[in-house]
């Protein structure tokens, strides 16, 4: 019986060890089983918020570019309103201008082509002074050499 019972306590020896280390293995997996189905849970939420996330800016972006879009198409009249009155109110003023002047240079030319209705008082009846041929010239300035 002695040798049986080194026998059995040999035995019961090496399988503990067995044993204790499949409950582990077991234990190992339980968690990671459970570890995986809370990583997958938490991409799941992640997923759905980003989800969620692209089509909330999906939607403000196409807003604002609605908006972008109406801006610049008032903008764009209101330039083209302006350019148009000042178009308007320049050809209006150089028309003016050009009239103005025309007044200017009918009432000139009219002026100028006028007869005189009174006598010249500068009229001479005597001949001029003949002038002499040998004029000597004066004596040439320092400041010409």
């Amino acid at each position: 019986m002695r040798i049986t019972s080194l026998i059995v306590a040999l035995i019961t020896t090496a399988v503990l060890p067995v044993l204790g280390e499949e409950g582990v293995g077991q234990e190992i997996k339980k968690d990671a089983k459970k570890t995986g189905q809370t990583i997958k849970d938490g991409l799941e939420t992640a997923g759905e918020k980003t989800k969620e996330t692209a089509k909330t800016v999906g939607k403000k972006t196409k807003e604002t570019a609605e908006t972008v879009g109406a801006k610049t198409k008032e903008t764009a009249q209101a330039v083209g309103e302006k350019t148009k009155e000042t178009g308007e109110t320049v050809a209006r003023k150089t028309k003016q201008t050009v009239k103005g002047t025309e007044e200017t240079t009918t009432e000139a030319g009219r002026k100028t082509h006028q007869k005189s209705t009174r006598p010249s008082t500068n009229a001479t009846t005597e001949p001029a002074e003949p002038q002499p041929a040998n004029r000597q010239s004066p004596a040439p300035s320092p400041s010409s050499r």
